[in-house]
């Protein structure tokens, strides 16, 4: 009787081959990528109401709309003038070069109010009793399993 019995170690479980980890969809469909280019969703509503000073001051700054046309593996319905639009939302495009240069204008002027605040807090110090500035971070991973 139990030779007709194939043996466990041969035979394999469905539950073997289970998805390992997680992750929720995404809420936006990201696009298929361009050489060269940085896409952004820029908000065109908000809770509704339309907000073109927002499209406007983005379209400044070097956003340029992407159109339905030129992604349709997003599988979305042309907005205003063909537009990737979805939920308030519009798709948008930047060539890498000028994301470049605004993110390092930015961290510029962030640099620069950093050193002003040091500026001001050295400038409050008093040398009987300075004050300590440091600015540094550290990061620990558990540290009593041994």
């Amino acid at each position: 009787m139990a030779e007709n019995r194939t043996p466990r170690e041969v035979t394999t479980r469905e539950k073997e081959t289970r998805v390992v980890a997680y992750a929720p969809p995404s809420v936006l469909p990201d696009p298929t990528p361009e050489p060269g280019f940085v896409f952004r969703w820029i908000a065109t509503h908000v809770y509704g109401q339309a907000d073109p000073s927002n499209v406007s001051k983005k379209t400044r700054e070097g956003w340029e709309p992407v159109k339905s046309a030129d992604h349709p593996e997003l599988m979305l319905a042309a907005g205003a003038n063909g537009n990737v639009e979805l939920g308030g939302l519009m798709l948008c495009k930047m060539p890498v070069e000028m994301v470049q240069a605004r993110n390092a204008y930015f961290q510029k002027q962030a640099e620069g109010q950093m050193l002003s605040v040091d500026n001001n807090l050295m400038r409050q110090s008093d040398p009987r009793m300075p004050l300590f500035n440091d600015r540094r971070s550290a990061t620990s991973f558990g540290k009593g399993n041994k």
